[in-house]
């Protein structure tokens, strides 16, 4: 007989058995059908040592089958070693499972492997993970990484409890497939007045992301096999959205001026699409002239086509004002615009917001629905208070002095350090610099040593489609203290010295 569950000290609470599904009318007793659902889960490590099971009669309730059903599977389950009692506790999975089980959990691995090669992944499937394979982590020099430290969280603590502390029910059902109305005002003025964007509220989605942004302008726009143009290099996550939505990309080659728009029309001149960063190119870091911009839209204009306008990181620029956004001189309603509030605040806050024409305001709302009812409501009355009382601007403005402060760093550091195998140059903008390689260095080598090294140095040619014309490393700066730059380029001086 086991030991019944006894009260005392708390402890963590029995492992979830509910989901076992018996079978009245089989052949094998309930008991022995109980018996194997638990072994099995043990040597699957389903159920990990020292698990407490629970007790015979809440399992009998939740399996609706007697008691003694449950205690004769129970002491099968004893006798062979698989679970323990203890006195006053209850029934816990072995910790130290004899070699019987072992040999169990064995054969039971090799029977599942003979039955038969697993499906595989379509090719699609498998390109996607392919892009999706990102085995980084956030440290230096990782592009992207905002500064967290200096985030005011005490003004967004506040207004996340002022909203939440006695919520309307409104925020609790949930709401507008294209977001909060007071957010999405907030964000329109915002970037009415930051972006030169022009826009109105009704124009405005929030998203969780520049990715779900592009996810749903491909659902509306977008049929399998139409071309869409892509910067090469250009920003993977965005290629295995496009992949996904059954588009042909067409890899466009971006040089000092941004996107050629005339490379593009020689490739593809009827492409359905054009995705381009125009304020700062990802990862080159090149800016679109305005005679790029004004021959991306007269394109557009011709062949019917669209431009999806990723202005990931457009806030931080280190000379002169931000440049006004592509968006602003579209006068046919063919830019979706796109930004994101991972890059301003953090990454954590998974939310970003789009701003489409007019005319495909009813379409996208539609597919919005569609695709997951509503954006989440927990963030957005707090993120609107935010934006509207200042403390997003007075947040760009603190950080573009402190990134740019950092760049200068990075590049003393570059010198001092790394001279004989980095080339880096000042950047007006962004938060991470591209160093170009001595010759007969491979970057995707170096960037492999660098991570033994503890640091993360992105390799260039792997923006790139097509076979790459550049090799280099990426080296963000901007969520990185600049006492900890010199440090972290000595671990990469070192891991290049050792190649």
């Amino acid at each position: 007989m086991l030991p019944a569950t006894g009260g005392g000290r708390r402890r963590k609470g029995p492992a979830h058995l509910a989901s076992i599904a018996l079978d009245p009318a089989a052949s094998q007793p309930l008991s022995r059908q109980l018996y194997f659902a638990v072994r099995d889960a043990i040597l699957e490590a389903r159920l990990k040592p020292g698990a407490r099971l629970p007790s015979s009669r809440s399992l009998a309730r939740d399996l609706a089958v007697s008691r003694n059903t449950v205690m004769a599977a129970f002491e099968q389950l004893l006798a062979e070693g698989y679970i323990e009692g203890r006195i006053g506790a209850g029934s816990f999975v072995s910790r130290e499972l004899p070699e019987e089980t072992l040999h169990a959990r064995a054969a039971l691995a090799a029977r599942r492997r003979g039955g038969g090669t697993a499906p595989g992944l379509s090719r699609r499937g498998a390109a996607l993970a392919a892009l999706g394979d990102d085995t980084s982590r956030p440290r230096a020099f990782s592009p992207g990484l905002p500064e967290l430290a200096a985030f005011p969280f005490e003004d967004w603590a506040r207004l996340m409890a002022k909203h939440w502390r006695a919520p309307p029910r409104s925020f609790l059902i949930g709401g507008d497939p294209a977001g909060h109305p007071p957010l999405r005002e907030a964000i329109a003025a915002y970037l009415g007045a930051a972006r030169a964007v022009a826009c109105t509220a009704e124009q405005v989605f929030i998203v969780s992301g520049a990715q779900q942004a592009l996810d749903l302008t491909v659902r509306v726009l977008i049929d399998a096999g139409d071309r869409v143009w892509v910067e090469e290099p250009g920003y993977p996550g965005l290629r295995g959205v496009l992949l996904a939505g059954g588009a042909e990309l067409v890899p466009v080659p971006v040089d000092a001026e941004g996107l050629d728009v005339e490379a593009g029309r020689a490739m593809a001149a009827r492409a359905r699409m054009a995705c381009v960063s125009p304020s700062h190119q990802y990862p080159l870091g090149a800016t679109m002239s305005l005679g790029r911009r004004l021959a991306l839209l007269d394109w557009a204009s011709e062949v019917d086509a669209f431009v999806l306008e990723d202005d990931y990181d457009s806030e931080y620029r280190y000379a002169g004002k931000p440049l006004a956004a592509l968006q602003g001189l579209d006068a046919d309603g063919r830019v979706i615009y796109v930004g994101t509030m991972s890059k301003v605040m953090f990454p954590g806050l998974r939310l970003g917001y789009m701003v489409v024409p007019r005319h495909l305001v009813g379409a996208f709302r539609a597919v919005r629905r569609l695709a997951d009812t509503h954006p989440p409501m927990s963030i957005q009355p707090a993120l609107a208070e935010f934006i509207d009382a200042g403390h997003l601007s007075g947040h760009i403005r603190r950080m573009r002095a402190l990134y740019a402060a950092r760049q200068r760093a990075l590049l003393a550091a570059c010198r001092t350090h790394l001279a004989p195998w980095l080339k880096v140059a000042p950047d007006d903008a962004g938060m991470h610099l591209v160093a170009g390689l001595r010759a007969g260095l491979d970057d995707r080598i170096a960037s492999a040593a660098a991570r033994r090294h503890g640091v993360e140095a992105p390799a260039l040619s792997t923006y790139y489609t097509n076979l790459p014309p550049r090799q280099g490393l990426l080296l963000g700066y901007a969520g990185i203290a600049e006492r900890e730059i010199g440090h972290a380029a000595v671990r990469l001086r070192d891991a290049l010295a050792d190649l």
